[in-house]
């Protein structure tokens, strides 16, 4: 147990090096030195209550879900009546009681619909979505499922978590801790973000963005009264709009949706140096976009941003491959953030803020501080007690907890976890756990010692006896750990990680470093006793 041949010494020192150069850089930015920028730079991120920055709470209503569910099964069934062979014909369509309802004008089309609409009942991993019944022979109502309901919300919820992520990685921001609360909740936590109206602002806009045609016979009279002619819909103007305090009448179904982007760009209109947002579809969306267009040349349509109309202007020619221009009054801010959001996706459901917190970095900095005091006075009180208790051994000790702090930060950086203040608690606990399996190990080898056994057998011995306890012990803490990291959130998740990493560091460092050193300078001394 105690042979170490050189090319073991070797993979070990060599191991426990790398280890250490990747805590360099993380060590070197937390004093006044620069890391030289042509050397690889892995560092441990800091959370939120050690860099500062906002802290978000946000919900989506399920309300929303639903009615959107409703119109767009609307819409589809509509397609599906239309384009049938010959076409079913329908009206007196009614989306009341959070169902839909529809009147076929032919009862021998009951079972026609019925074939065509089946296929669209079943939703993914065989769960039915809607149910479907027949009222007073020729009515069919669409009801949507309890389960098909919390599909549609889980589905919103993860979709609207990816969105919120790719949304807060074009900000530039390292390591925001993202990550789902309940049914329909949404933590979001910024590091070195003190400002949270900007992350309000691009959190809170859902950039659903459509282009619906103008109800041309809409009465103004009716529209400004609220009142939307049948198939129709209205919207109010922007409040930046310069027709801010209108209405429009818009025709419901038909129009396209901008879940179809595959781009978004800020910019400035040359011609009227106005600020502008260029927008790219895929091709099905272009082939569409193209389409309407091209049936409405001389009609006007609207652009809808989340319910509020930014402009309507008129198709004067067929806008052809896809690339479309959206103006209404942006400053070079809102036209970038409503860029943001448009290359990331459109929300499925809107977020509303219902809590908020600022850390400030220097509150963050005083976290760090202290924690750092706390954990360099209890080092400094165990390195004292161990070097008095066990002489040689309990330098060994000293040395592979400095090795084990070094090795554990140089792990975090590479892993590129983040260190929270509950993360520095998981630091102190690290130093007791390695203090811990060193004591184990010298009071082994001081019993062995008083049972009359060499000092190369009670080193030999003391190591083996030793390392079953510390396994023991570590593995219970392993596992412990690792229920916190996939069962805990936030702050609790950041000490999961540390303690995990920190327990394989300290069973490395007590009981393989050590033992190299004790190895070694048995077989260069040969010493007939041992002070420990």
């Amino acid at each position: 147990m105690l042979e170490f041949p050189l090319w073991k010494k070797i993979w070990l020192w060599g191991l426990t090096l790398v280890a250490v150069a990747a805590a360099m850089p993380s060590l070197f930015n937390a004093t006044s030195f620069e890391w030289p920028e042509a050397l690889p730079s892995p560092q441990v991120n800091l959370g939120l209550d050690l860099a500062g920055g906002s802290h978000l709470l946000l919900e989506a209503e399920a309300e929303d879900i639903r009615a959107q569910r409703l119109e767009n099964m609307e819409e589809t069934v509509r397609s599906i009546m239309r384009n049938a062979e010959p076409r079913i014909r329908i009206g007196d369509v009614s989306t009341a009681d959070e169902r839909l309802s529809f009147l076929l004008n032919e009862a021998s089309d009951v079972d026609r619909a019925r074939g065509l609409l089946e296929p669209q009942l079943q939703g993914q991993n065989l769960v039915r979505e809607w149910d479907l019944t027949v009222v007073d022979g020729q009515r069919m109502v669409l009801t949507p499922t309890d389960s098909g309901l919390d599909s549609a919300l889980n589905d919103a919820m993860e979709s609207a978590t990816e969105v919120v992520r790719r949304r807060i990685d074009e900000l530039g921001t390292r390591e925001p801790t993202i990550i789902r609360q309940g049914d329909t909740r949404i933590v979001v936590q910024v590091p070195g973000l003190e400002d949270p109206e900007a992350l309000k602002a691009l959190l809170g806009q859902t950039a659903q963005l459509e282009f619906k045609l103008v109800d041309t016979n809409a009465l103004i009279t009716n529209v400004e009264a609220g009142i939307a002619p049948p198939g129709s819909q209205i919207f109010p103007y922007a409040a930046d709009s310069p027709r801010a305090g209108q209405f429009e009448a818009v025709k419901r179904l038909g129009g396209i949706r901008g879940d179809s982007l595959t781009n978004a760009q800020a910019g400035v209109n040359p011609e009227t140096n106005e600020n502008i947002v260029s927008i790219q579809f895929d091709g099905p969306g272009g082939q569409k976009f193209a389409k309407l267009s091209t049936e409405n040349v001389g009609q006007r349509f609207a652009i809808i941003l989340d319910g509020e109309v930014l402009s309507a202007p008129v198709f004067e020619e067929p806008i052809l491959g896809g690339a479309a221009q959206i103006s209404g009054s942006f400053t070079p801010d809102s036209a970038n953030t409503l860029a943001i959001s448009l290359r990331s996706g459109a929300l499925p459901v809107p977020l509303t803020v219902i809590e908020e917190r600022t850390v400030s970095a220097e509150l963050g900095q005083d976290s760090i501080e202290r924690g750092m005091i706390a954990m360099l006075i209890g080092s400094l009180a165990v390195i004292a007690l161990m070097i008095a208790t066990y002489g040689r051994f309990g330098i060994y000790a000293t040395v592979a907890l400095l090795f084990n702090v070094l090795i554990l930060l140089g792990l975090m950086a590479g892993l590129n976890t983040t260190l929270t203040l509950p993360g520095i608690a998981g630091f102190v606990l690290t130093v007791g756990a390695a203090v811990d399996a060193n004591v184990l190990i010298n009071e082994r080898i001081r019993e062995e010692r008083k049972r009359g056994r060499r000092v190369v057998a009670a080193i030999e011995n003391g190591y083996k006896e030793a390392s079953r306890a510390i396994y023991d012990a570590n593995i219970t803490n392993f596992i412990a750990g690792v229920l916190l990291f996939l069962f805990g959130s936030g702050p609790v998740r950041g000490f999961a990680v540390v303690l995990i990493i920190g327990l394989v560091t300290s069973v490395f460092t007590a009981l393989t470093l050590t033992r190299m050193w004790a190895a070694g300078w048995l077989r260069k001394t040969r010493p007939s006793d041992v002070n420990i």
